[in-house]
C-alpha cells in the first residue's frame, strides 16, 4: 500500500490548529501542530533538494532529544531518504562503526561534536550538517541556514508502507555488539495503533508527554501515538530527575516514560517532594524488569499512575501490557502481578517455546517468541543475525519467561544472562528482585563468576541506599529466605554505581567482564 504521509500530518494539523505539538524545554522552542507540519515539510524538502538525497539514500543523526525531535518519525515518514538514529551518548568509536555500517550521505550533528567528527566524515565524503553555527570547518553547513528559502509545501512523496525501508536504529547492545534494525512505515504505524487498544491508554488531545529517554531508542515508542491523538511532545535532553520533576510541574505533564533504574532513583529523590507532580496520569515503564517491592513503594508515593510495557528494538509494538488496573490487585496476587510484564495485547501473537521451538505449558519457562505488525524485517546487512533471531514472522526475543493461567507473563531472565551453577539454572532477574526487595538496597546486578567446582557461582554487585547499611552475610541470608539457598548469591560486592547504557539499562556484560577477562570462555 502506498502512502503520502504529508497528507496525513496536514489532516492532524487541521484537526488541532491551536494545540502545541512540540516543546523543546532547553531551547524554548514551541510549535503548534500547523507550525510543526510546515517546518517538517521544509526539512524534508531541504534534505531532498539542497542535500540531494532520494530513495535508497540514508542520513544519520547524532543528536540530543530536542534536535532529534525535528528529524524524527513525523518528519522522516514524509520523505524518500531513510533516517538512521544513534544515541548521542554512545562513544566516538561506536558512532564511527555505525557510520561505516550505514554509509550515510549526510550526518546531522550537534555543534560540539563537529571538531572531533569532522575529519572522519570528510574523508568519507559525507555531508556534515551542524544544528548550530560552526564556523571554521570546511564543508560544514548550518541546519537553519539550509532551511532558508525552502518551501513548506507538501513534498509530494509516496512510499510503500511495507517494502520501503525508512528508518534504521541500533540495538542497545546490553548483551553484545549492537545490531542495526530496519523498519518499514507500517512498523511505526503498528506501534501507534497498539497503544490505542488498552482501555486506560493516556493519549488524548491536549495531553502532554515528557520525553527524557533517548529518542534514538526507547524514548520514541510513544511519539506516534501522541502525535496522532493531538498530544504535545515535550523534550528534555539531560537524564536529570530533578530537572524532570521541574518540567513535569512547569509543563503540566500528563504522560512520561522511565526505565526501572530511573524509577528507583525517583523513589530515592528527596527533592521530588518539592514539586507538584499531580498532573501525571501515566508513567510508562519498561526496558527491564521492575522490582515488585520497589514498584509497590512507587505506587504508594506517586499514586496508581504506572503502566508497564514489554517491547524492544525488534518489536516496535508493546507485546505485553500491565495496565493501571492490573497494578491494583491485593496480597499474593499483587506481588505476582507486579513481578510480571503484563498480558498479551490484542493483535499480537506470543509463544513461549522450548529449545526445539515447540510451545511449553503454562507455568513452564521457555523463550518468548513474538509476531505482530511491529516486528522488523530483520537486521540491515546482517543476514546471519536475521536468520538466527527471526523465523516465519516470529522474533526470537532471547528472553526467558512463563505464562500463568490468567495470562500474565513473567520475564525471568535473558538467555545470555542465565547462570548455570552446579547443574542448576539460576535466573539473574529473580535474584536481583530478591536483593532489591531489601530495605537498604537501591539496585543490583547479578552474574555468574568462575568457580572451580560449580563452573559458575552466583555473584552480585549491589548499590546501597544513602545512609543505609547491611552486610553481605545479612543480605545473602535475606535472599535465601525469599528464593532458597541454591539461588542466593555466594558472594556480594558493594559498589557506588553500576554500569548502564546510554538508555540507562544496567550492563550485566560489563560487570561480568571484570570477572572473566583472564578466562578463555565466558561460561563455567
Amino acid at each position: 500500500m502506498k502512502i503520502n504521509f504529508a497528507r496525513t500530518t496536514r489532516e492532524i494539523a487541521d484537526r488541532y490548529p491551536h494545540l502545541e505539538a512540540l516543546v523543546n524545554t532547553e531551547r524554548g522552542r514551541r510549535y503548534t501542530f500547523p507550525e510543526f507540519d510546515r517546518l517538517t515539510n521544509r526539512i524534508v524538502n531541504m534534505i531532498h533538494g539542497k542535500l540531494g538525497l532520494g530513495r535508497g539514500d540514508r542520513f544519520l543523526c547524532i543528536l540530543e532529544n530536542d534536535n532529534l525531535s525535528l528529524l524524527h518519525a513525523p518528519t522522516v515518514l514524509k520523505g524518500a531518504a531513510a533516517a538512521a538514529w544513534t544515541n548521542y551518548r554512545d562513544s566516538f568509536d561506536e558512532h564511527c562503526w555505525q557510520i561505516d555500517w550505514i554509509e550515510p550521505k549526510a550526518v546531522f550533528l550537534e555543534k560540539e561534536l563537529v571538531v572531533r567528527y569532522h575529519s572522519f566524515l570528510s574523508e568519507r565524503g559525507i555531508a556534515i550538517v551542524s544544528m548550530d553555527p560552526c564556523p571554521g570547518f570546511p564543508g560544514v553547513v548550518h541546519f537553519w541556514e539550509m532551511l532558508e528559502g525552502v518551501s513548506d509545501a507538501d513534498p509530494g512523496i509516496e512510499s510503500d508502507v511495507d517494502t520501503d525501508p525508512i528508518i534504521y536504529r541500533f540495538t542497545g547492545g546490553t548483551t553484545g555488539k549492537s545490531k542495526c534494525a530496519e523498519y518499514s512505515i507500517d512498523n511505526w504505524l503498528a506501534g501507534r495503533d497498539a497503544y490505542y487498544v488498552p482501555h486506560d491508554n493516556p493519549f488524548r488531545p491536549g495531553a502532554r508527554n515528557l520525553l527524557m529517554a533517548p529518542l534514538s531508542h526507547g524514548g520514541a515508542i510513544s511519539i506516534m501515538s501522541s502525535f496522532f491523538r493531538g498530544c504535545c511532545l515535550v523534550t528534555q535532553n539531560a537524564p536529570d530527575l530533578d530537572l524532570w520533576c521541574n518540567n513535569v510541574e512547569k509543563e503540566r505533564i500528563n504522560i512520561a516514560g522511565l526505565v526501572p533504574t530511573l524509577c528507583y532513583r525517583l523513589l530515592e529523590l528527596e527533592s521530588a517532594s518539592r514539586y507538584d507532580l499531580s498532573s501525571l496520569d501515566a508513567v510508562i515503564y519498561g526496558a527491564a524488569p521492575m522490582s515488585a517491592t520497589k514498584l509497590a513503594s512507587l505506587q504508594a508515593r506517586f499514586g496508581n499512575v504506572f503502566i508497564q510495557i514489554y517491547g524492544s528494538t525488534e518489536c516496535w509494538v508493546p507485546a505485553l501490557y500491565l495496565s493501571k488496573l492490573d497494578h491494583q490487585a491485593e496480597g499474593v496476587d499483587l506481588e505476582r502481578r507486579l513481578a510480571s510484564a503484563g498480558r498479551v495485547l490484542p493483535g499480537c501473537e506470543l509463544m513461549i517455546v522450548d529449545e526445539t521451538g515447540m510451545p511449553v505449558p503454562d507455568g513452564e519457562t521457555g523463550e518468548i517468541w513474538i509476531r505482530n505488525r511491529g516486528i522488523i524485517r530483520g537486521y540491515y546487512r546482517n543476514p546471519e543475525g536475521t536468520a538466527e533471531e527471526f523465523s516465519d514472522g516470529f522474533w526470537h526475543s532471547g528472553d526467558l519467561g512463563f505464562r500463568d493461567p490468567e495470562g500474565f507473563v513473567t520475564i525471568v531472565d535473558r538467555k545470555k544472562d542465565m547462570v548455570i551453577t552446579g547443574g542448576f539454572n539460576v535466573y539473574a532477574v529473580e535474584v536481583e528482585a530478591a536483593i532489591n526487595a531489601h530495605a537498604a538496597v537501591s539496585n543490583s546486578a547479578v552474574i555468574g563468576i568462575p568457580h572451580p567446582e560449580w563452573g559458575e557461582a552466583v555473584h552480585a554487585e549491589v548499590i546501597l541506599l544513602p545512609g543505609k547499611k547491611v552486610t553481605a552475610e545479612e543480605l545473602i541470608g535475606f535472599v535465601k529466605s525469599r528464593i532458597g539457598k541454591h539461588k542466593a548469591p555466594k558472594s556480594i560486592t558493594f559498589v557506588p554505581e553500576l554500569p548502564v547504557s546510554a538508555a540507562h539499562k544496567v550492563l550485566r556484560r560489563t560487570v561480568r567482564d571484570k570477572y572473566w577477562h583472564h578466562h578463555d570462555r565466558r561460561v563455567g
